[in-house]
């Protein structure tokens, strides 16, 4: 079988998803463990291994593009149980390996956000291609995370006044009515929108509305 290069990870512009990603392997077959870092190895990504998933779980989280081979079947956690811990790791999609499989169990990986379910022994291709959607998958989630840490941080710059200027502008008001609203004049209604405009990075209204969505800024309703 050739190793070829089409699996290698793509370079992105972020800093984190820059880092080599991380493919994290559980499984409590030492056999499996040793030929799964060396095949991840070859490839260019990072491996870790682990025994157990309670082993895997004092790992620290790492601040970069990830991925998890999970075995189903593991001595006291086992690998479904282990997939509901880190349920929120969204930026570390799980590729479930399994010596036997059911549809049920499959299914459950699955509704779970699992990327791949594959029984074993499996075709070290199609590993290398679930690897590589998962490595995907995890830098997409950590650039929209690292957009929203920017947007937060763009309306924490916000004065209290602006934050209330915005609200009011998302809402669909226009600036006399958003003046009348405060209690103060159109002319500084528009100085403060403009200084929201810049401070959010937005080039239009709807810009702004996407932006204030983003992180969860529920409009006022209409007076």
């Amino acid at each position: 079988m050739s190793l070829a290069s089409e699996y290698e990870p793509e370079a992105r512009s972020s800093p984190a998803s820059c880092a080599t990603p991380f493919v994290f392997v559980v499984d409590d077959d030492i056999s499996v463990r040793e030929s799964l870092e060396l095949l991840i190895r070859h490839q260019g990504w990072q491996p870790e291994t682990f025994a157990s998933a309670q082993e895997f779980l004092v790992r620290p989280r790492v601040d970069g593009p990830s991925c998890l081979i999970l075995d189903v079947n593991l001595p006291d956690l086992n690998g479904l149980d282990l997939q509901t811990r880190v349920i929120d790791r969204s930026d570390m999609p799980i590729i479930f390996i399994t010596g036997f499989g059911d549809i049920p169990m499959t299914v459950q990986a699955m509704k779970a956000g699992a990327v791949e379910f594959l029984t074993k022994p499996f075709n070290h291709d199609v590993l290398l291609k679930a690897i590589k959607h998962a490595i995907d998958r995890s830098q997409r989630a950590l650039a929209q995370e690292a957009e929203l840490r920017a947007i937060r941080e763009d309306y924490g710059s916000l004065t209290r006044r602006e934050q209330e200027v915005m609200a009011l502008v998302v809402a669909g008001l226009l600036n006399k009515q958003v003046g009348g609203e405060l209690g103060i004049s159109e002319i500084t209604v528009k100085a403060h929108r403009g200084r929201v405009m810049r401070k959010m990075k937005a080039d239009s209204l709807p810009d702004l509305v996407n932006v204030a969505a983003r992180i969860g800024i529920v409009p006022l309703a209409k007076r």
